[in-house]
């Protein structure tokens, strides 16, 4: 639907129902706006689309007042909070298997407003959002219109389009690309947290979440081979440790049984952890950045260790940085990096890439390595060997820096007949990437028998 028609639908303007007083003293007197919950009886008849929004400011961050859409010419002088010259973010939730609110909500909002001072309105559309899966797909793009209606009201209001920067999780990410189309692309930017796959997967780019739908579109896949999607749908596509199976989650196999219908779709461990990661990265804890790479198998072979190229040397980031980092014109078209993660929050890991020489083998073999810093979890990598290679390398997460790593233990885990009885390596060096400066760690000259495993402490300052 064009503009025009758009702004045909929006008979009325928006109006700020305050249900936070502005002083201190009203404020603990009032309710706060919170997201609706579905009734038992409303679940079992279907969702009715019903969209309303909340507004969260720094000014408000703990109590959110509720914006409506009502027949009065209401104008910028009786939205006191909402500030036009700020940016504004729309959080847009997903499918809702029992009809309850969201938890992640109100973290979400406060670091957003914690990274940068602006507007954050939260799209409650729960009541469309709940029942049968197939049938909540059917109201995505009428969501995405309503939002529309509000975007361009706001827009009317002095809030430029390229202002408007909306995240959508999981459904969500596909509502907040319908809105994208609906601007023919002019909005700011678009965060999709592990887009939907079911019902999506082969769908056309003008019915799903794709890179012409905002200026910057940016995508973090956590469980591609179930509830999001694999594909690139993006500027830049982030894979944290593949995109399908996150470190800390425990496997299921029952979740390609509700494959278009997940009942349990926003329990799933690998499906929620985008939302966290992102989290994670507006709180500053540490930098999650990622790699370009053909492949996570090519990346994990330790093959993709800098941003050259096409990128230019700049590795993109998820946070609030424009454009992800990336400096370079024009933007990449479906650019999928890779990065690893620790098993907890805030998830940051450091990236070591371990190269291995070893004398030729006779027979296969394969060698498991180990770092272990004092007090943290240990970091492993096992390493299959064959007759006609000597160098091999690989990636590893571990949760503190190169120099923090107090030592390397090398154990022989070789099939328990056709394990080799002597593996010589003639030097296993590791070091941090990208744009190390420390020295590589090495060892040379070792011989690693079946019998015990071999250990060598670093003596290192950070």
């Amino acid at each position: 639907m064009a503009l025009n028609g758009i702004k045909a639908v929006a008979l009325c303007s928006i109006l700020i129902h305050f249900l936070s007083g502005v002083g201190g003293n009203e404020h603990s007197q009032t309710k706060c706006a919170d997201l609706s919950n579905t009734t038992w009886q409303e679940y079992r008849q279907g969702g009715k689309l019903q969209v309303q929004y909340l507004l969260l400011t720094r000014k408000n961050a703990d109590c959110a007042t509720l914006f409506t859409q009502d027949c009065l010419n209401h104008t910028q002088e009786h939205t006191p909070h909402f500030n036009s010259s700020l940016p504004t973010k729309v959080i847009v939730h997903g499918y809702r298997a029992l009809g309850t609110k969201p938890s992640w909500v109100s973290d979400l909002a406060k670091a957003l407003l914690r990274a940068e001072d602006g507007n954050v309105l939260v799209v409650d559309w729960i009541y469309g959002a709940s029942f049968a899966y197939n049938l909540v797909v059917e109201n995505y793009k009428e969501v995405a219109l309503q939002i529309s209606v509000l975007v361009n009201q706001l827009k009317n209001h002095g809030s430029p389009l390229e202002s408007f920067h909306l995240i959508g999780v999981s459904l969500g990410a596909h509502v907040a690309g319908f809105v994208g189309t609906l601007f023919k692309g002019k909005i700011g930017r678009i965060t999709g947290l592990d887009p939907a796959g079911p019902m999506f997967k082969t769908a056309d780019p003008f019915d799903r979440l794709d890179s012409s739908d905002a200026m910057f579109v940016e995508a973090i896949h956590t469980d591609s081979d179930y509830f999001g999607i694999s594909i690139p749908v993006g500027h830049i596509d982030f894979f944290p440790n593949g995109g399908m199976d996150q470190t800390g989650c425990a496997r299921s196999r029952f979740a390609s049984i509700f494959i278009y219908f997940p009942v349990y779709g926003y329990v799933i461990c690998d499906h929620m952890r985008a939302v966290h990661i992102y989290m994670s990265a507006l709180n500053g804890s540490c930098l999650l950045m990622g790699f370009p790479c053909s492949s996570y198998e090519e990346f994990l072979a330790g093959r993709c260790t800098s941003c050259d190229g096409d990128f230019d040397g700049k590795c993109p980031q998820i946070g609030l940085l424009k454009n992800s980092g990336l400096t370079v014109s024009p933007l990449p078209s479906l650019g999928k990096v890779y990065f690893l993660t620790t098993s907890a929050p805030p998830f940051c890991a450091h990236h070591i890439l371990l190269e291995l020489e070893v004398a030729r083998l006779s027979k296969s073999a394969e060698l498991q390595f180990t770092l272990i810093t004092i007090g943290l979890p240990e970091t492993q990598l096992k390493l299959r060997l064959q007759t006609d290679n000597t160098a091999y390398k690989g990636v590893l997460a571990h949760p503190e820096r190169l120099c923090r790593v107090d030592s390397i233990q090398i154990k022989n885990t070789g099939a328990r007949f056709y394990r080799q009885s002597n593996i010589h390596i003639e030097s296993v060096c590791i070091s941090g990437f990208p744009n190390n400066r420390l020295k590589p760690l090495c060892v040379k000259n070792v011989d690693v028998g079946r019998a015990a495993a071999w250990s060598h402490d670093f003596v290192q300052v950070c």
